[in-house]
């Protein structure tokens, strides 16, 4: 993570496209966030646009005859700012060449403006998945992914850097413990085990999630292991297993711990996509490729 930050104050001050490539929970809009605050459009807005929206910007008055119109009221709000384009793999292809469009327009308008009239914008896209192969396998436009991916950061699974866990989890308890005016203050050396042994499929956004939940059941100033959820099942492979086995494993993990948390909710998907720190969009494609209906009943 200290490189991680040691990129975004190198790239803040210079990038006008960044692409932020990241598992669910990751934080790809909290480094969104970072590197609009080192850009020299700080004091500009910071226009979060979800990629469900984009579709709506682009389309709910009359399509693409009406793009430059749509494209021009968002970019409009992000002028002097950054527009952060949340999950651009999710549009259908369609979409994606209305927004290329749009955005060739827009370069070519301030193209023509002396410089006294031209408009600072930044844009920031974040992905889940990994567009390279979204391209090479016709999902994705060619051509908006080198527009976008003019510089790539991706952000690493949970899982791949358990080294920062206890400093992380000792942060988002006292984030939690804050919000709800709760006096815990530590967190047991048990509990903290059970944490790290766990893989943590929905990253940083599911273990914020976790905490705020186990905060809200503890009445001490320890948070102990009985107040975290019964995720034990769900723990970290051995490592004398093949890297084969471990992969299987961990696809499995994922599944069941998916399963276990909408039992809990009573399948209730926006419950359960909240305490698995993901979209519902997420747990729905993730549901689609692994889990069948009748397993949910």
């Amino acid at each position: 993570m200290k490189r991680l930050r040691q990129q975004v104050r190198r790239i803040g001050p210079h990038f006008r496209t960044v692409l932020v490539s990241g598992e669910p929970g990751t934080g790809k809009e909290l480094v969104a966030r970072a590197l609009h605050r080192m850009s020299p459009v700080s004091d500009g807005p910071f226009v979060v646009c979800r990629a469900a929206a984009v579709k709506d910007a682009l389309t709910e008055r009359g399509g693409s005859d009406r793009t430059a119109d749509d494209v021009g009221r968002l970019v409009k709000r992000s002028v002097r700012g950054t527009l952060f384009l949340d999950r651009i793999s999710d549009p259908s292809l369609e979409t994606q060449g209305l927004l290329l469009r749009a955005l060739t327009q827009h370069e070519r308008t301030q193209s023509r403006l002396d410089a006294s009239q031209k408009t600072d914008l930044r844009i920031i896209a974040s992905t889940e998945e990994d567009l390279r192969i979204l391209v090479a396998t016709g999902r994705f436009s060619q051509e908006l992914y080198q527009r976008l991916a003019t510089v790539d950061i991706t952000l690493p699974p949970l899982r791949e850097r358990m080294e920062d866990l206890p400093e992380l989890a000792r942060y988002l308890l006292d984030r939690s413990a804050q919000l709800y005016g709760r006096g815990v203050r530590e967190i047991a050396d048990e509990a903290m085990e059970r944490m790290q042994r766990y893989l943590w499929p929905g990253n940083v956004g599911e273990m914020e999630s976790v905490l705020r939940n186990s905060v809200l059941r503890s009445a001490e100033e320890v948070l102990e292991s009985h107040h975290l959820p019964a995720f034990t099942e769900a723990s970290r492979p051995e490592q004398s297993m093949t890297g084969t086995d471990r992969s299987m494993r961990l696809q499995d993990v994922v599944e069941q711990h998916v399963l276990r948390v909408l039992k809990d909710c009573g399948g209730n998907k926006l419950r359960a996509s909240e305490m698995l720190g993901i979209s519902r969009s997420t747990l729905y494609r993730m549901l689609d490729a692994g889990v069948s209906a009748d397993t949910l009943r």
